[in-house]
């Protein structure tokens, strides 16, 4: 047998709280275009039976003028991309979210985009080998008007060595 180089959990990890500071920007690589079929499955999975979601003639009348996207859907978009980069095995749990904003409607068609930028980091009173990361996760979509805006405050592993 060959010797295992890394192991694949290894490979995809997140970032440890050592390695977040205030201000840095991680632009994820992961984009989406929204289909019909996305926002119809959202709907379903999430019991979700708004209008404003399923009928277009209801849209039309509505101030958006058409259907649009759940703006939970948008909401884990932006956050779901960011996992594999930043908590991907390394988050120990979601405290909370501070605020969330949808500033601008998604609608079927449009190509979502997100980034997070590390707001603050302070150690844990109560884990000794983790620290309070609060993160601002912004979601774009093609025309780079702003569809999301949510800050997550997670509680972050420390790297094992460092650990107390």
């Amino acid at each position: 047998m060959g010797k295992l180089v890394a192991r694949r959990e290894e490979a995809e990890m997140g970032k440890y709280y050592e390695e977040l500071e205030p201000g840095q920007i991680y632009k994820h690589q992961v984009t989406r275009t929204v289909t019909d079929v996305d926002n119809l499955m959202f709907t379903a999975l999430s019991h979700n039976d708004q209008p404003l979601h399923l009928d277009e003639e209801f849209g039309k009348k509505s101030i958006y003028g058409s259907r649009v996207v759940s703006s939970l859907y948008t909401l884990a978009f932006t956050n779901g991309v960011a996992v594999r980069t930043l908590t991907l095995g390394t988050l120990i749990g979601n405290l909370g979210y501070e605020q969330i904003r949808f500033p601008n409607p998604v609608r079927i068609g449009d190509t979502l985009r997100s980034e997070s930028e590390v707001i603050e980091v302070r150690p844990s009173k109560k884990y000794p080998n983790a620290g309070v990361v609060t993160m601002e996760h912004r979601g774009y979509n093609q025309r780079d008007e702003v569809v999301c805006i949510a800050r997550q405050v997670g509680l972050m592993s420390k790297r094992p060595a460092e650990a107390e």
